[in-house]
């Protein structure tokens, strides 16, 4: 059924007509055009379409549009700010994490939402968080490396 959904967008109002059924990574991507978020499974397994939701990181490919009205969506596309990648976007780049960088939107914005609940977290810890986002290039160290030098920097610096 049609309806309107409200919610705030990488910070921006939005407002879209479309069934409440409709997965929000298609809302994303063919509705909005935001093509960050990516396709990987289609089934909630890899993390390629890996949104936040509030501070969690959710699969947009299994979340109905409807369950984000009120809500804020923050998409890759919203983490930089004035032309200035967001700490977790440059680690990324510094680290040469971003291989082929298919996974690349869904493990940063699941690392965002790990630094935001606990911003100093051990190797181990990164890696049990990040365990469910696949990266088939096999990037995984670096990863850890990037998401441990964002860490790092969004505390100023300090370890």
């Amino acid at each position: 059924m049609m309806q309107a959904v409200s919610f705030t967008l990488n910070g921006k109002p939005t407002r879209v007509t479309v069934d409440g059924e409709r997965k929000l990574l298609w809302v994303l991507r063919s509705d909005l055009g935001l093509t960050g978020t990516k396709f990987g499974c289609g089934a909630s397994l890899c993390g390629a379409c890996t949104v936040l939701v509030g501070r969690e990181a959710v699969r947009s490919c299994q979340t109905a549009v409807k369950d984000v009205a009120g809500r804020q969506v923050t998409t890759i596309e919203g983490l930089a700010r004035s032309g200035t990648l967001h700490p977790l976007q440059q680690a990324f780049v510094s680290h040469n994490a971003a291989q082929c960088g298919f996974c690349t939107s869904g493990m940063i914005l699941g690392a965002h939402a790990l630094l935001a609940k606990n911003p100093s977290p051990t190797e181990k810890q990164i890696i049990e968080h990040m365990e469910e986002n696949l990266c088939r290039c096999g990037s995984h160290v670096r990863i850890v490396a990037a998401i441990q030098d964002a860490a790092r920097q969004m505390k100023g610096g300090r370890s």
